[in-house]
Formats: structure tokens, C-alpha cells, sequence
């Protein structure tokens, strides 16, 4: 087994975010491959937080993230297991990043598929097998068409199931995950909103150019 420097594990420290041993560990089983070596820790750290998924998670922040211009923002509860994980900075961390992302995800509307009420997946159904382009076809071919469509329809709403906006190479649960197996507790993203300027207000419009013309008769 080839000898793993002490600058090596550093290096993959400092990249990954991982403990001293942890990284000694990934280097030795990958023949000090920095690339092999920080897939090993993702996959391992995704493999100790689904271990703790189960646990109880109440503590955790409340984060806020206010777009620049001022027109887009969050709000979000992301517990852990416990205050001391909740005020650490890798925690913090991925409270704004996960802010970030919802404010980056217009059509994100719940957190995870699973959340998706029965109605929505029931609507967004009959929608699919109204589409046109599957007039006259099987029905076996029909329901296997729209199961497709509807599976990547849904992972749409769902904000765990986007690509991290910082790393498309990852979706934003498998960050969550990175970090809980990081910090060895379990962490869950339980609830948001989004604030869009202006939303919902129902705007007059007005016709200037009219409205002058209507001002100069009066006048004369």
C-alpha cells in the first residue's frame, strides 16, 4: 500500500470538509487517487446519514436568504439532532446553501415526492393522458409513457430532487446527506417558503397614451 502524505490529507481535508483520519482512511483504500478518494468519503458519508435518518431530529435553525435586487426570499427550518451541530458552521453552511437553492428553484413546491399531495399527482395525470401525442396508442403504452412523464413532473416539484446549484453533479439531498454523515447526526430540511415580489397582486393596467388625450379634450 503506497505511503499517503501527510500534505495529501490535508489537501483532501481541506477540498471535502471531512476529519484527519476519515480522509487518511479514503486515501489509503483508493492508492492516494484525490478524485477516487472524495468519492469514497461521499459515498461513505451518504451511507452513515441514511443510517441516522431514522433518528430524531428537532434542533436546528431557521435561516432567512434575501436574493440581491430584493425581490426573491426564503424562509427555512432545517433541524438536526442537536444545538451543538445547529450552531456549527457546516451546519450554517448548508442552512444558506439550501436557501439559496429555493430561491433558485421557482417551481420547487415541496420538499421532498413524498410530500406531494395525491390530488396533484392525480391532476398532473389526467393532464399527461390528455396530451395529443398519445392519442391512439395501447393502453399498456399509454400508462408506461405517462408513468415517465409524471416521475420527472413531480421530481420538478420537489426541492431535494434539484441539482445543487453549486455542484450539478449532486442533487440537494445528497448534499444533505454529505453533511449529516459529516457531522454524524441526522438532518433533515422540513419545511419553506418562497417570497416572490409582488406576487399575487393583481396589477390595473392603464393606457397612458389615452389617458393624455383624454386630459388635452377636457382642457379645450
Amino acid at each position: 500500500m503506497a505511503e499517503i502524505s501527510a500534505k495529501l490529507v490535508k489537501e483532501l481535508r481541506e477540498k471535502t470538509g471531512a476529519g484527519m483520519m476519515n480522509c487518511k482512511k479514503a486515501l489509503a483504500e483508493n492508492a492516494g487517487d484525490m478524485t477516487k478518494a472524495a468519492e469514497w468519503l461521499r459515498q461513505k458519508g451518504i451511507a452513515t446519514a441514511e443510517k441516522k435518518a431514522g433518528r430524531t431530529a428537532a434542533e436546528g435553525s431557521i435561516g432567512s436568504y434575501i436574493h440581491t435586487g430584493a425581490r426573491v426570499g426564503v424562509l427555512l427550518e432545517l433541524n438536526c439532532e442537536t444545538d451543538f451541530v445547529a450552531r456549527g458552521d457546516v451546519f450554517q453552511e448548508l442552512l444558506r446553501n439550501v436557501a439559496m437553492q429555493i430561491a433558485a428553484c421557482p417551481n420547487a413546491e415541496y420538499v421532498s415526492t413524498e410530500e406531494i399531495p395525491q390530488e396533484i399527482v392525480e391532476r398532473e395525470k389526467s393532464i399527461e393522458m390528455g396530451r395529443d401525442d398519445l392519442a391512439g396508442k395501447p393502453d399498456k403504452m399509454k400508462e408506461k409513457i405517462v408513468e415517465g412523464r409524471i416521475g420527472k413532473r413531480l421530481k420538478e416539484l420537489a426541492l431535494l430532487e434539484q441539482p445543487f446549484i453549486k455542484d450539478s453533479a449532486i442533487t440537494l439531498a445528497e448534499l444533505v446527506k454529505q453533511v449529516a454523515g459529516q457531522v454524524g447526526e441526522n438532518i433533515q430540511v422540513r419545511r419553506f417558503t418562497r417570497y416572490t415580489l409582488g406576487e399575487g397582486i393583481q396589477v390595473e393596467a392603464s393606457d397612458f397614451a389615452a389617458e393624455v388625450a383624454a386630459m388635452s379634450g377636457q382642457s379645450a
